[in-house]
This record gives C-alpha cells, structure tokens and sequence, in this order.
C-alpha cells in the first residue's frame, strides 16, 4: 500500500480519490500486476498492470467470458488480500461509477458528495458480501451502488438511467434488461408512478421490508402493497404484450390500449398478468423476485 502514500493531496469527491488511488497502484516503478495466464478467452497470457487491464476490458472486442473471469478474480482478490485489490477492484468499475454518477446528480448537483460517497459504498458493500458466483459480476455491483446512490437523491428514479451490458446467458432473456431499467421504461411511458417504481424497486431488489417503509410514511403497510400490487400487475401485462421491449420508440403521446386496460382495471388485461391465485406472473417475478414484507 506504499503506493497510496506518494501524495498528501486527494481530492475531496469519492470517485475522483478512487481514481488516483487506482492511478497510484498502476504507476511504475511497483505497479500492481494482474496475472492472466489463467483466464483465457482471447486475453493476452501474462502479467498486467492495472490500467491496461482496464482498457482491455472495455475494449468492444472482449468477450463478456473474458470479462466475466477477470472480474471473479479480482472479487477473490479483494476479499482475501486486502485493500490494495480493493482499491483495484473499485478503478477496474470506476469509467461506469462515474457515468452512473453524472445521471445520479443530474438536478441534484448540491448532493453530489453525497451521492457518489452512497454509490461508492454500495459497490463496496456487495464488493465484501453479495454472492458474485453468477455472470457479470461488474455490472450486478454497479447496480448495487446505484440502488444505494439513489436514496441520497431522495429514492427518485433519474431520467436517464446507465445502459450496462447484462449477465451474458442470465434470466430471463425477457423482460430486457436489469429491473431498474424495466421500472424507468415503465414510468416513462405512464404504466407506474414514480413512486409505485421506487416502491417496487425499495422491496423487490433493495431488501427493504414494507412494514419500515409504512412507518416512515406514516400510512398502512397495506395500503403499500396493494400500491405495489397493481404497480406489478401494470409491468406484467406491459411486458406480456410486449410494451417495454427498448427497442419499441416511446410514442409522443404515450398512450396505447394495454396501458388503458390497465388502468381501467379491464379483466382481460388484468387476468393476463395474474395467475389462477391472482398473483403477478413470472414476467415480474422474474424481474423482481418476491420476498416477504
């Protein structure tokens, strides 16, 4: 760790401190090395130094396998020797950190620290403890800072929300992409409220438990499930005729007959989103897996 103490001056900004750090470990005359001779899947054999690890991996002609390895590596890296690796592991994600933090602060620029500090420690955090053993590693702890990052803002979704490349072969191939993205699409285009796709996003994917967030608001736990209920509903049916594919353009006026079926609470739509027992569907099982409260 000698390299991290060449310079008393560190900027003041999270990501701008994680970037020199990381910009030390790759310096010579003792940059930190990464071996590759395990990795395969069109890398070069030998040993890297970090930043040009970096550019290799986002390189457009790296394969998502390729990635994928390095990223495990540097995930058991971190986790068993130390902070060196951790800093390592934080400069290899930091060109999408930082993207995530120009949407993250887009209108909120007086909370700029404090959102790339909430966006820093929740990489960290899933970086320590989230079960990684899946695909894209990088991409799910982006993600995790994201979520995190978020609540420093006041849990509003921003309008612009990061394309990441998803888990190579993951589940499901429908409904396209991360649920974070699903959710926004879904508010643009007027099928939730900002407040039902935070909702669903805060229970589904964050972990919160319904009840804590009831309390907070000073209203019914049940009044939040059902809100939550039918924001679901909503995404089913959008996915299951095909309405949030991000290939569709969003139209102008934002109006189609699936939407107003949901709206109006017509069967037919309501009955395609639900099962026999009236619960959501896989489609947004999938998306946001069911966890108690």
């Amino acid at each position: 760790m000698s390299h991290l103490n060449r310079s008393s001056s560190w900027p003041a900004a999270a990501l701008a401190a994680a970037e020199k750090a990381f910009t030390l470990l790759s310096t010579p005359p003792a940059p930190l090395i990464f071996d590759t001779r395990t990795i395969g899947h069109g890398l070069p054999a030998g040993m890297v130094p970090l930043d040009q690890l970096r550019t290799l991996l986002l390189d457009p002609a790296t394969c998502d396998a390729a990635r994928d390895a390095c990223w495990h590596l540097l995930v058991e890296h971190a986790r068993r020797w130390g902070p060196a690796w951790v800093v390592a592991a934080v400069g290899m994600a930091l060109p999408a950190l930082r993207r995530m933090a120009g949407q993250l602060c887009a209108g909120h620029t007086q909370l700029a620290d404090d959102i790339e500090a909430e966006l820093l420690a929740g990489f960290l955090d899933g970086l320590r403890h989230a079960d990684l053993s899946g695909p894209a590693p990088y991409v799910r702890l982006c993600w995790k800072g994201w979520r995190q990052a978020r609540q420093a803002r006041g849990g509003d979704i921003p309008a612009e929300i990061p394309e990441l490349p998803e888990p190579a072969g993951g589940t499901p191939a429908r409904p396209y992409g991360h649920p974070d993205l699903i959710l926004n699409r879904a508010v643009k285009l007027k099928y939730l409220s900002g407040e039902q796709a935070e909702l669903i996003s805060a229970t589904r994917l964050g972990y919160e438990l319904i009840d804590d967030i009831a309390a907070r608001q000073g209203v019914q736990a049940s009044v939040l499930r059902m809100r939550r209920r039918r924001g679901e509903l909503a995404v089913a049916a959008a996915l299951q005729a095909g309405r949030l594919d991000p290939a569709r353009p969003i139209p102008r006026n934002r109006r189609d007959p699936a939407r107003a079926a949901v709206a109006s609470r017509t069967p037919g739509v309501v009955d395609a989103a639900a099962g026999a027992d009236g619960r959501p569907t896989a489609a947004v099982v999938r998306c946001a897996p069911v966890r108690s409260g």
